[in-house]
């Protein structure tokens, strides 16, 4: 059975669709960074990090990275969908939007990690610069990226986008404009109900519940 570390309202989300979507056995241990519970004990005999998702596999091995856990489940199950399409350009696409937009995110969240004794003022500098980094980062994939996202004739392959049309990714303040729907907690096993799409579209679904406003996270 697969044990997912993770919380309400956070990235975990996606891996919680992906699992469901993959018709595998699993079950989630309540681990969240801005609360005290005590998962985040247990996360952090397997993950020193303390970082969610974290997905410990059948055979007890660890997986960490959202990119990461949605690229082996759907090379583990391809029937789940979540490398359908262009594979080489999904994959790209969730590694892209860790290694440039999460990096850029938890600087913004927390920029005392980032520096030494600084008052407000320079942090808010450095949030300011990298808000506009992030900014530019997603007019970069919304330029790379939007043959992966939609079809030829401009119809959404991610869930919510409407209107057969194309929806600009660049928001104010580095935050998307647009992303696929939040998920909504659901009746079903897990607590979430299932969404289509591949995994780059639910990449972006958790990174939209990652920078929603006031579900900024709390150190």
């Amino acid at each position: 059975m697969y044990t997912l570390y993770g919380t309400q309202s956070s990235g975990s989300c996606i891996v919680e669709i992906a699992l469901q979507r993959c018709g595998v056995p699993w079950q989630q241990v309540d681990a969240s960074p801005w609360g005290d519970t005590a998962g985040m004990e247990a996360l952090g005999q397997i993950n020193p990090l303390r970082q969610i998702p974290t997905l410990q596999l059948p055979d007890a091995s660890v997986l960490t990275e959202s990119a990461a856990i949605l690229i082996h489940l759907g090379l583990e199950y391809p029937a789940s969908g979540l490398l359908s399409g262009n594979r080489a350009q999904i994959i790209r696409g969730l590694v892209y939007i860790a290694a440039n937009c999460y990096s850029a995110i938890t600087i913004i969240d927390y920029p005392q990690r980032f520096l030494d004794d600084a008052d407000e003022t320079v942090q808010a500098q450095l949030i300011a610069g990298t808000q506009q980094k992030l900014h530019r980062t997603w007019q970069v994939f919304a330029e790379q990226f939007a043959g992966q996202l939609f079809y030829p004739a401009g119809v959404a392959q991610c869930p919510g986008h409407h209107g057969g049309r194309r929806v600009p990714l660049g928001g104010r303040a580095g935050r998307p404009a647009a992303f696929p729907p939040r998920v909504r907690p659901g009746t079903g096993a897990g607590g979430w109900r299932s969404a289509g799409g591949s995994g780059l579209c639910l990449a972006l679904a958790g990174l939209a519940r990652a920078v929603s406003p006031g579900n900024q996270k709390k150190q």
